[in-house]
């Protein structure tokens, strides 16, 4: 055997075995695939795959071969999720509305791979998965212009998900009616009552009088059907296409920065295994507390105290006990270490009610 068949028999050895260990990696990537479907989790986290490929890259002595081993890596990276996602093309992820609606675009951005269940409104999409008929839901938690989702935050609080993931989806409102009108025919818009606020000042200029409808998608769809020229709905520019509608104004949003953040939900907390801190790292809290003076007080300071940095707080009325209040606070930094555990062990002995309800990730691409 000369060298050439010498260097040849050794790569089909070394190929021999690499067979066996990707099958077993694949396997591996099969149980993450499963973990993602219960965890509301998508299905590439960029943040892991760069420090990933950074720390891989390392193991390998020779500069040279060095700069072919990372495309390698990347690659093999690609066929995982590849893999994945045809394992995740089985989840059902219920949202609020119809094809077109915000929330399904979220969705869609979210679970990519996934089977997007549509729901008539917030409570039974929520339902749905506690239910156990659907695996997430994704609904939206406040629009930058609006604020909070009221009925989003009171399921929060009263039910029994989890927040997994969050995602930012920019809000480009659109005027569409049918095909035979104009905008000077327009009398009454119809679109979901976040909507309608949200482009109120246009409404006003226009002298269009609003009526709400359950969502976006399903006011365009009303539209349609109604037939009507005088009636329009505010709904995405890409509801114009799914229902053959017209676009009779673009970008009518009365903030030009008008963002939704929506919000991915299932049954089983998600907690961060990697002991590495991350920036985007965050927790949700909704609590409440004993009716007594600084007592609200006292538990932001217990937050603030253990370096935990808060970027929203919000309070809502309890339904069953008349003037008395739930509060929603969402902070930053890792609240499943040391750290964390002490401040929930402090803030249980003087709140009436805790409950965390998310540890997530911003997803973002």
């Amino acid at each position: 055997m000369n060298e050439l068949e010498q260097a040849r028999a050794e790569i089909n050895q070394i190929d021999l075995e690499m067979a066996a260990l990707f099958e077993r990696r694949m396997e591996a990537c099969e149980k993450i695939a499963k973990f993602k479907k219960t965890n509301a989790l998508p299905v590439r986290d960029q943040v892991r795959e760069h420090d990933w490929i950074i720390k891989s890259q390392g193991r390998v002595k020779s500069p040279e071969i060095e700069s072919y081993y990372v495309p390698f890596l990347k690659k093999v990276v690609d066929l995982s999720c590849q893999y994945q996602s045809q394992i995740l093309t089985s989840r059902r992820v219920a949202y609020s509305g119809v094809e077109g609606a915000f929330a399904h675009v979220a969705a869609k951005k979210l679970f990519p791979e996934s089977h997007l269940i549509p729901m008539p409104d917030f409570v039974s999409a929520y339902r749905s998965v506690e239910q156990g008929e659907n695996d997430s839901v994704v609904l939206p938690l406040e629009n930058s212009y609006e604020g909070e989702v009221a009925a989003v935050m009171d399921l929060l609080f009263f039910g029994n998900l989890y927040v997994n993931q969050t995602t930012e989806l920019p809000i480009r409102h659109t005027l569409l009616g049918i095909n035979e009108t104009t905008i000077d025919n327009i009398k009454t818009v119809v679109s979901h009552p976040q909507a309608l606020g949200q482009c109120s000042e246009y409404l006003q200029r226009h002298g269009f009088a609003p009526q709400t409808y359950s969502n976006t998608a399903a006011a365009a769809k009303y539209v349609k059907e109604l037939a009507d020229p005088t009636v329009a709905a505010i709904a995405s520019e890409e509801t114009a296409e799914l229902f053959d509608l017209k676009i009779l104004a673009n970008g009518i949003n009365d903030a030009p920065n008008n963002t939704t953040r929506f919000a991915a939900l299932s049954r089983v907390q998600n907690i961060p295994s990697s002991s590495k801190v991350r920036e985007d790292e965050n927790f949700i809290l909704v609590f409440t507390v004993q009716n007594k003076a600084g007592a609200l007080a006292q538990t932001l300071n217990i937050i603030g105290s253990h370096g935990f940095n808060m970027r929203n707080l919000r309070s809502r009325p309890m339904k069953d006990l008349q003037w008395s209040y739930f509060f929603y606070l969402e902070a930053e930094g890792d609240i499943n270490n040391t750290n964390g555990r002490e401040m929930m062990r402090e803030l249980s002995a003087i709140c009436a009610r805790l409950k965390l309800i998310g540890t997530y990730y911003t997803f973002n691409k």
